[in-house]
């Protein structure tokens, strides 16, 4: 199959006429000519990318990783997440119980040895948490944060059916045994990301070096910057080795001026692009959410949204197309950033794409439309709405 475009982006180039090739789950290259008879999907004048990489999903749509760890679960969140632009992602935790956590690190395993179901591909498990610090614990529970222990860290380790799937952790380097845990992640290669944390600017110094390699959620969660005490935000701006992964673009949690002071310190190359979103319509508990000030109430098969004036709106859960709106979505996060920044194509694909397949360490498949690499593709129009998406060479579009 072909691809053909007038603007095909690759990773230092723009090709205004040609085709990209198709071989399976492949890309096999660009051409400028086709054989006579070959399949050719004519995109126009639309943009064809690399798809976007989220490694910090709690859940979307119809999947809640946190609300619900069961093979089942995460494959609702592969089903959909195409939709959004979203070709491959890390199932996310938060601080659970431990029995939980490794339960959803068993089966997340199976899901990466059968990736033979429909949709985005799992990357692997984020886990955010358990070893966070209960100061700025946000919205994760209390009684499961914990301070790192290696015994827990090996079981989790143990609930892997192969080496990998444990990707990404988020931990508070200030808690006692930290360390020990950075490094023993790093040798085993999981990235280690600073996040619900209280460390100082010199805690960060002096444990950048066994294994830190940014941060999760920038400004959230975290030791904000202080002239006298830079913090975690601080550190996350002053050494240049340190990653800035940044949630969904709302304009809410954090301001997009603030954004915009980020990316002229840091560029285009040490920021990554998640939505954090968390599958909210599956909340299993009545929870009020204090941002959009409506009550969460689950209801068998519908989840009811009691506004603080008393009305009611009531959401199928098996309807895709309702449930979805209840979260920004990645490309409609991206749109927001595009009208905040105005970065360059190139640059969105280095923060949703290449950066992150980098730092998770995916890069020689994922993130960059290359010779050899997975068939992840995105189509968008001018104003980045989507066209189409492509995961693994198989087509998704969302029929409105």
């Amino acid at each position: 199959m072909y691809l053909k475009s007038t603007k095909i982006y690759f990773p230092n180039q723009i090709c205004r006429s040609g085709y990209l090739e198709i071989q399976g789950e492949k890309i096999k290259g660009f051409c400028s000519e086709v054989p006579e008879g070959a399949p050719v999907e004519d995109w126009g004048e639309n943009l064809i990318l690399p798809g976007f990489i989220d490694q910090h999903i709690h859940g979307w749509g119809t999947g809640s990783f946190n609300n619900d760890k069961s093979v089942h679960s995460i494959q609702e969140m592969k089903k959909n997440l195409p939709y959004e632009g979203v070709t491959s992602f890390l199932a996310t935790s938060g601080a659970e119980p431990i029995a939980d956590l490794i339960d959803g690190v068993k089966n997340a395993s199976w899901v990466v040895e059968h990736q033979k179901e429909d949709g985005a591909t799992l990357l692997g498990v984020h886990l955010e948490g358990p070893f966070i610090n209960k100061e700025f614990k946000g919205m994760q529970r209390e009684d499961c944060c914990v301070d790192p222990d290696m015994e827990i860290m090996h079981q989790f380790m143990a609930a892997q059916s192969h080496p990998h799937v444990i990707r990404l952790m988020t931990l508070a380097p200030e808690l006692p045994g930290a360390k020990a845990l950075i490094q023993f992640c790093h040798e085993n290669q999981i990235q280690m990301n600073i996040g619900h944390s209280a460390a100082t600017f010199d805690c960060i110094r002096d444990l950048k070096e066994y294994g830190l390699g940014g941060v999760t959620h920038m400004f959230s969660g975290m030791r904000g910057l202080h002239h006298r005490e830079p913090g975690v935000a601080g550190a996350a701006l002053y050494f240049d080795d340190l990653n800035c992964e940044f949630a969904k673009q709302t304009g809410m949690t954090v301001r997009p001026e603030v954004f915009a002071l980020t990316w002229r310190l840091k560029s285009k190359d040490k920021i990554i692009m998640t939505t954090d979103c968390g599958g909210i319509a599956l909340t299993k508990k009545e929870k009020y959410h204090y941002i959009r000030k409506q009550t969460f109430i689950p209801n068998g098969d519908e989840l009811i949204l009691r506004n603080d004036d008393g009305s009611e709106e009531h959401i199928d859960l098996h309807d895709y197309k309702a449930v979805r709106s209840l979260e920004l979505s990645y490309i409609k996060s991206i749109r927001n950033l595009i009208a905040n920044v105005h970065p360059s194509v190139h640059e969105i694909m280095k923060i949703t794409a290449e950066n992150p397949a980098r730092y998770i360490g995916v890069d020689d498949r994922k993130g960059s439309l290359e010779a050899g690499k997975d068939a992840d593709i995105l189509v968008v129009n001018p104003n980045f709405e989507i066209q189409a998406t492509y995961c693994m060479g198989k087509k998704y579009i969302l029929e409105e």
